[in-house]
């Protein structure tokens, strides 16, 4: 995957700037366990990065107006019935606006799930034909927070330059 081929079609209207760099928002759900919040709070810690918790109603029903990142864990744990994408996810993701401005996708989840490990970031990035652009078990590793928040950051410099 190469990330510096995506392409946006509208400079965000609200960026957000480190050192005059825009960084593109994550927007993440976390369940009870907290597991990728601890994740989505170390890239804040990494680099400022602004991430949007859409446990949060306010957050969730809100359009994201400008590039975004999702990063969502999976949950299907080996029934193929189940939804793998968390509520609060399809709810924001039911805005048009919101899905045109995804410009990549984080996976979160457990390797115990067996062969649904990352299902929810792969169907998501099937079905929209955006990138998975890291995944990770459980909360990750440091050096896990590090790879993702340097992908974050070729992102955003490849959507400054269009």
């Amino acid at each position: 995957m190469n990330i510096l081929t995506v392409r946006v079609g509208a400079e965000p209207r609200h960026p957000e700037h480190t050192d005059g760099m825009h960084q593109t928002p994550v927007y993440y759900y976390s369940s009870t366990s907290n597991l990728t919040r601890r994740f989505a709070e170390h890239l804040t810690e990494n680099d400022g990065r602004p991430v949007r918790d859409l446990a949060d109603a306010e957050v969730r029903q809100s359009e994201a107006d400008a590039p975004w990142v999702l990063l969502t864990p999976s949950y299907k744990a080996g029934n193929d019935d189940q939804v793998t994408l968390p509520a609060a996810v399809r709810a924001f993701l039911r805005s048009a606006v919101t899905r045109r401005n995804l410009v990549g996708i984080i996976g979160s989840g457990n390797r115990n799930f067996g062969r649904y490990y990352q299902a929810a970031a792969r169907e998501l990035a099937e079905l929209s034909g955006r990138p998975i652009l890291f995944e990770f078990e459980l909360s990750g590793t440091p050096e896990d927070v590090t790879r993702c928040a340097e992908i974050l950051g070729e992102l955003d410099r490849a959507l400054a330059t269009g």
